[in-house]
């Protein structure tokens, strides 16, 4: 059953947590996410592949090989952030998506609007930083 959304819909905590049109919503969000850094790592390779690094001078190309470098973590950068975003699909499929891994709990909504592919609630997010950062420091 597909789920209509109004253009200017955004969740509310005043209709049902993860509702049809909630969970549609994510979805729909989290697909153009993935589309937009597909397209711009497919420019990337397509630019890299056009555009040549012999260039003459031996400063001119430390700096195209310094630029392409950079774009080159940025998007590995988005590779791995494909895999968190394919993973929060997946919770959407099997009804997981939403609340909390530690806790179970819902996820706010606001933080969900923020970063859809969030597993952890503000609290156990906060939790987690902080046991990192005295596992860290010992």
């Amino acid at each position: 059953m597909a789920v209509t959304l109004p253009p200017d819909y955004l969740p509310s905590e005043e209709e049902p947590f993860m509702n049809d049109r909630q969970v549609e919503f994510f979805r729909r969000r989290l697909m153009a996410w993935r589309e937009d850094i597909l397209r711009e790592s497919s420019e990337t390779l397509r630019n890299l592949q056009e555009d040549s690094l012999q260039e003459p001078d031996i400063t001119d190309r430390a700096s195209a090989e310094a630029d392409w470098s950079i774009h080159l973590r940025t998007r590995d950068r988005q590779r791995k952030l494909i895999s968190k975003i394919d993973a929060a699909l997946k919770r959407i499929e099997d009804g997981s998506y939403g609340y909390c891994e530690e806790t179970s709990e819902p996820i706010s909504l606001k933080r969900l609007i923020a970063r859809p592919i969030a597993t952890l609630s503000i609290d156990a997010q906060e939790r987690h930083e902080r046991r990192e950062r005295s596992y860290r420091d010992d």
